[in-house]
């Protein structure tokens, strides 16, 4: 019987790649690095994983207020991992989510896995020498469309005239869309006001020529987001985000039956079995699952897919690092219900510049695809680091 390593090295033989090719299916994972750093209202983890051969993946594992947690997380499974070939993707995920023990799930270790999941794919880009997304089958997308998040952050008080001010220098920009989150202080009532004079403000400034997406971040009652959800309807938003709890997934289907406008849910559901559930429930016509939480790479795509049979389409969250970022694309790039992707444009600059260049920049509000091997993106954590040091948001109260 041949082993993976007698196949590699007859498969290299063969083709004239000599031994130097075939000692790269002799892969052992060494050692786990992880880097800390602290940009703007979060935590960035990265990770590192070394194998003997020299190849390095890299991935993220960033989870708001919990970057102490998470590092723990990891280096749990680095001990399961040490001195495995890091090929064998699935085999990896499986082992880690259902093997390593029955107490699976749960942010921190789903976002730890994640992390492994992505470093692995970008191992195994590296080892043969082609992008991730061509290790998924060659991508259907190789432009994909992004909107801007957090858009509203830069503003001064909120007024429904900076919005519109806003939203004509944002279009100058060629971006096509962007999201931000409806007010959430202040009485019911005045909060939905204060949303829909926003909303108002950007369609007189640019019209229809920048699509919207709102989030309301959990904050309202069934009644309120079936109220607000129609009372948004002539000003035609992308999508109403999480208007009410995500864990309640018939409470998502029914705003969903009674809403004029798309419902999009599910960054913080952690695996195709909790997508199931909204999906069953019809609770989203879009869903949003992350690729630093739901499972990596390698879960996102089946998430994708599961949501392909309902008719749902797919707008995944990410808010965090580049690494994050680029991951998620790859994934997306299979996905033939793709929509669009968060983008953290805030950060494009700094992105861009500790990756050396290799960080996709928005035109005309789509991104390409990297075409380096592995996940396509170098980032100088030393830089990343130094420049803006690691503070541990995670351990402040409140």
């Amino acid at each position: 019987m041949l082993t993976r390593r007698h196949c590699f090295e007859l498969f290299a033989a063969s083709a004239g790649l000599g031994r130097a090719w075939a000692d790269t299916g002799r892969l052992k994972i060494t050692r786990f690095v992880i880097h800390k750093a602290t940009l703007r209202w979060r935590d960035l983890v990265f990770l590192e994983i070394h194998t003997d051969g020299g190849i390095t993946g890299i991935a993220e594992a960033t989870l708001e207020n919990r970057a102490a947690m998470v590092e723990e997380g990891l280096r749990w499974l680095e001990e399961a991992l040490r001195g495995q070939d890091p090929a064998g993707i699935e085999d990896h995920w499986d082992r880690m989510y259902y093997r390593l023990s029955r107490w699976r799930e749960g942010a921190v270790i789903q976002t730890a896995l994640s992390a492994v999941d992505m470093a692995l794919w970008d191992i195994e880009g590296k080892r043969l020498g082609v992008p991730v997304w061509r290790l998924l089958g060659g991508a259907i997308h190789k432009k994909l469309r992004v909107y801007f998040t957090h858009w509203s952050a830069s503003l001064q008080t909120q007024a429904p005239e900076e919005f519109g001010e806003l939203a004509l220098r944002t279009r100058e920009k060629g971006w096509t869309a962007v999201k931000w989150t409806l007010p959430l202080r202040g009485e019911e009532r005045e909060r939905m006001r204060r949303g829909l004079a926003q909303v108002e403000a950007v369609r007189k400034a640019v019209g229809r020529d920048l699509d919207i997406g709102l989030e309301a971040a959990e904050s309202f009652t069934t009644r309120t987001a079936i109220e607000m959800a129609r009372a948004l309807e002539p000003y035609k938003p992308m999508f109403l985000e999480e208007p009410v709890w995500r864990e309640n997934p018939a409470g998502l289907g029914e705003v969903a039956a009674k809403s004029p406008i798309p419902i999009a849910s599910g960054e913080g559901l952690l695996s195709r079995f909790a997508f199931r559930q909204l999906l069953e429930n019809k609770g989203a016509a879009i869903i949003q699952p992350d690729v630093l939480h739901a499972g990596g790479i390698t879960e996102i795509r089946k998430i994708a897919s599961q949501a392909e049979t309902y008719g749902v389409e797919v707008a995944p969250h990410q808010c965090s690092g580049p690494v994050a970022h680029v991951a998620s694309l790859a994934a997306m790039s299979v996905a033939r219900n793709f929509f669009i992707q968060e983008w953290e444009a805030e950060d494009d600059g700094v992105f861009t510049e500790l990756t050396r260049g290799s960080y996709p920049v928005q035109k005309g509000g789509m991104v390409s695809l990297p075409e380096r091997p592995g996940l396509g993106i170098e980032v100088d954590f030393n830089a990343f680091t130094k420049r803006f040091p690691f503070q541990g948001i995670n351990r402040r109260p409140g």
